[in-house]
């Protein structure tokens, strides 16, 4: 079988004729949906970034940059939608039960509130008849955080209780310049709030921050087929500065200010993501992908003005690889099963460790199953992220001394999604 005579299609993995010459032809299109309904999540990996858009990425261990075959590519890789014909809509919902265990030096433990956390996820695709473009709108949240360690922990005067919402309104536009080659890419409007809880040194008492902002940037990609059996995919995300205006309160009493208007800022980082997709047949489907994030510019977090001033963060995060390999087969009918693993590097330094955000080296296991049809695909996919035990030992006159002991981790996640063709 010739390279150059050959590429392969998407969904039904059947081989195509097609040819290397290529037509280009631009054309931008702008597309509106509505998003109802939206939560802060407890994020399993690589600080507070939430890597999980989409149940057939995830049953392949989020390693789908050179795959994108559905409309989620939106968020893994935009090129990847020229793959898609006529017009797909794409709803989903992924659930995750955190896991988060602590124990002290001298053996007191506490559990980090494990309630099971929806974060939902909406893409739409059309792809022009006869045109080598296609655009699409997606929303999802990359970013998210929600920790609930109660007021009766050692490191109560550290961290209590966080949350993060990050939310995403992506539209994209998508160019087939030849048959084998496809690049895409779109701004990113964001939405964030956040709220930080944590009781106060040497009294009794709360502060108590919360705040909203938004911030743009953009996503990109570029999807190069060469030959049935490969597929080279890249995606890239800019960094984000969301700049939170809210309001700082204590419960400390006078002669501080009960409440003052506060702000802060919050650094999202660039990441890059490469992938290669080998397919010895129409039926089996491995890939690898690299996930470098830029969590190196991740520094510190300022309160500013709240009742007791300016109240610092340092976070000194470091840069950080997930590896992420997946294998997918069909079954025949359409039907299809995935596997998947990830690696995820720590990015959080002992000395500058939060439970807040605790960050740990992470193993992630995933599986799913789905359906692709002629009017409609469905997928359903489970993972879990474990680590063994992270121990923080800080000296005494760290800041954060008080949150020494061991963290574990155990998560669970279900994600479904549907896609409806017209």
């Amino acid at each position: 079988m010739s390279q150059h005579n050959y590429t392969m299609k998407n969904k039904s993995s059947r081989w195509i004729k097609s040819g290397w010459d290529c037509q280009p032809v631009g054309l931008t299109f702008l597309l509106g949906l509505s998003f109802i309904f939206l939560t802060p999540t407890n994020s399993p990996a690589g600080a507070f970034r939430l890597p999980n858009q989409d149940p057939e990425a995830i049953a392949r261990g989020d390693a789908e940059a050179a795959t994108a075959d559905n409309p989620s590519a939106i968020y893994y890789n935009p090129a990847g939608i020229t793959q898609l014909t006529g017009q797909n809509v794409r709803v989903g919902l992924y659930v995750i039960s955190p896991g988060e265990k602590y124990t002290s030096p001298s053996g007191v433990t506490a559990t980090a509130k494990s309630d099971p956390e929806p974060v939902p996820q909406v893409y739409y695709v059309n792809t022009f008849t006869n045109m080598p473009i296609s655009v699409g709108v997606g929303m999802y949240c990359p970013y998210g955080l929600s920790l609930d360690w109660g007021d009766n922990t050692p490191f109560n005067t550290v961290a209590e209780k966080g949350s993060l919402l990050y939310l995403s309104f992506n539209p994209v536009i998508a160019w087939k310049v030849c048959p084998t080659l496809s690049i895409g890419v779109g701004p990113t409007i964001n939405y964030s709030k956040a709220t930080v809880e944590q009781a106060i040194p040497l009294g009794s008492g709360q502060l108590k921050f919360d705040g909203d902002g938004v911030d743009y940037g953009f996503n990109a990609g570029i999807l190069w087929q060469p030959h049935p059996m490969w597929s080279f995919g890249v995606n890239y995300r800019s960094a984000t500065d969301i700049h939170y205006q809210g309001t700082a309160s204590q419960t400390f009493g006078p002669p501080f200010p009960a409440s003052t208007q506060t702000k802060a800022s919050v650094k999202f980082p660039q990441f890059v993501v490469g992938g290669i997709s080998f397919r010895p047949t129409p039926d089996w489907n491995f890939e690898f992908d690299l996930d470098w994030a830029d969590w190196s510019s991740v520094k510190q977090i300022d309160f500013e003005n709240t009742p007791f001033g300016t109240i610092p963060l340092t976070l000194d995060f470091k840069s950080s690889f997930m590896y992420e390999f997946g294998i997918t087969r069909q079954l025949g009918r359409g039907y299809f099963a995935s596997v998947g693993y990830i690696y995820n590097e720590n990015s959080s330094p002992d000395a500058n460790f939060t439970p807040l955000i605790p960050d740990a080296a992470l193993q992630l296991g995933s599986l799913g199953f789905g359906r692709h049809g002629k009017n409609w695909d469905w997928a359903i996919a489970y993972h879990f992220g474990y680590n063994g035990g992270r121990t923080i030992n800080n000296p005494p006159t760290a800041p954060d001394f008080p949150a020494n002991g061991t963290y574990k981790t155990f998560n669970n996640a279900v994600d479904v999604a549907a896609t409806f063709k017209f």
